[in-house]
């Protein structure tokens, strides 16, 4: 039905436009008791299913990608499509409009979106009123900077949305990834990142600790990869996730490819699972890795799990897929025991 009607009706409208009226719809639906419907649709209960990762339970292993839910607005209502985690974010610690409009656009011919929404949310302050009311969603708090905050003071920004989002996330995910804000992603280079993990892992370490992982791009060399895993090692963060979207345009047929901005969908499917197999050969599964990137099909997701993903993540599989996506991931899980 999604794929059928619901897709090529939403498609008919401007993507962002499409995602505020999507938000409104659930909530509306949730308000009528109609979600119930999605849980017993799309929800796969099964003890098998459950995966212990940096020291948290999961129902199933598929999540939320961050970027869906910035403001933490639907994480409650999402996680009846049949979700193990919902990911939030990316929070900055002041409100900010983002880039310009339009900045979201489908790549229909390559199953593809490019974004440069530039961390477009609320603030952290309106995500952590939401998220008070949180009833049993394992959250992942996914956290940047503020636009105008120079590199050389970017700790400052992490360190406040760590510190408010503290005592209401599961785990964090620190964003140095993102190509869409200014410079973000030279805080990648092994000495700045290096320092900004460290800085937050004493800060984790007074306030009890909590899982810490790091998005990475999926642009980076294999001597990069090779200095993440050596900063994981000097750190002791709990994980990566493989990853964010992509600046290359490789291979692409839609008219509106040379758009400026991440580049997610099927089109990233093979680097990212080429750069989860390398992090866990290379570190010898030293830590876990959320796979992410091109996941539409079962067959991906379990193609991202062969190659050492601990868990997964979906995103714009989920926008071209629909939830019966989840569905299917964790019944061709089940399968495989």
């Amino acid at each position: 039905m999604y794929k059928s009607i619901v897709r090529p009706l939403l498609f008919k409208f401007d993507p962002e436009g499409v995602h505020h009226f999507s938000f409104r719809s659930i909530k509306l639906l949730s308000k009528l008791g109609l979600t119930r419907l999605a849980k017993s649709s799309f929800q796969v209960e099964d003890k098998a299913l459950e995966r212990e990762v940096f020291g948290l339970k999961f129902k199933n292993p598929v999540g939320l990608a961050a970027g869906f839910d910035k403001d933490a607005k639907l994480y409650q209502e999402l996680s009846d499509f049949g979700f193990g985690f919902v990911e939030i974010g990316t929070l900055t610690p002041k409100p900010q409009p983002g880039n310009p409009k339009k900045r979201l656009f489908r790549l229909k011919e390559d199953q593809a979106i490019i974004n440069r929404m530039g961390f477009n949310n609320g603030g952290v302050e309106a995500a952590v009123t939401r998220l008070k009311k949180n009833k049993n969603v394992l959250i992942g708090g996914n956290i940047g900077k503020n636009k105008v905050t120079p590199n050389e003071e970017a700790f400052n920004d992490y360190k406040i949305c760590f510190e408010a989002l503290y005592d209401y996330v599961d785990y964090f995910v620190v964003n140095v990834s993102s190509p869409n804000t200014p410079n973000l992603r030279a805080l990648q280079d092994k000495e700045p990142l290096t320092k900004l993990l460290a800085g937050l892992q004493e800060l984790n370490k007074l306030k009890g600790g909590k899982p810490i992982l790091l998005k990475i791009a999926p642009d980076l060399t294999d001597e990069q990869l090779l200095d993440i895993i050596d900063i994981v090692k000097t750190t002791q963060i709990a994980g990566v996730i493989a990853t964010n979207t992509t600046i290359s345009r490789e291979g692409l047929k839609s008219e509106n490819k040379e758009e400026t901005g991440g580049l997610s969908g099927k089109p990233l499917k093979d680097r990212s699972t080429e750069v989860i197999r390398f992090l866990s050969v290379k570190s010898n599964k030293a830590f876990p890795i959320i796979g992410v990137g091109g996941i539409h099909s079962a067959a991906d997701a379990l193609e991202k799990l062969e190659a050492g993903a601990s868990l997964i993540q979906l995103y714009t599989g989920f926008i071209y897929e629909g939830p019966e996506l989840i569905k299917r991931i964790n019944q061709e899980i089940l399968k495989q025991k």
